[in-house]
């Protein structure tokens, strides 16, 4: 039988405190600093969220978003507003994963009721295509 060994790996981190969040800072390597994004976190957050749901939907998970709501513990007006973000269109999801969006594409936004149309939604949020 052979003992277990054990093997430390160190890696030098430096941990930011900012309000409201932690940011792990790692060091430059070969010279190249990690690549940052300017996507607005919160919006993000809720994109994600907002897959999530559809997809427990889409699964049969939940048979409605009244279910669905009571199970996850939020309002039903909530899900169905940020259900609403699935419908986006593609590239204006892109844009804001990649942080290229502009200040009128912030969540409080894109919560409140917005076309069907793309190209609608993508006029009305000023985002060229």
């Amino acid at each position: 039988m052979t003992t277990a060994t054990s093997i430390t790996v160190r890696v030098p981190l430096a941990i930011r405190y900012r309000p409201g969040r932690k940011t792990v800072v790692t060091p430059m390597t070969d010279g190249v600093a990690p690549v940052t994004t300017r996507a607005d976190p919160a919006l993000v957050k809720a994109l994600a969220r907002a897959f999530r749901y559809q997809r427990m939907l889409d699964v049969g998970r939940y048979a409605s978003i009244s279910e669905m709501a009571a199970a996850e513990r939020i309002e039903r007006g909530y899900l169905g507003s940020l259900l609403r973000l699935t419908l986006l269109a593609p590239d204006i999801v892109e844009a804001i994963l990649d942080g290229r969006t502009s200040a009128t594409c912030a969540l409080p936004a894109l919560l409140a009721p917005i076309p069907d149309a793309w190209a609608c939604q993508r006029h009305r949020l000023n985002l060229a295509s």
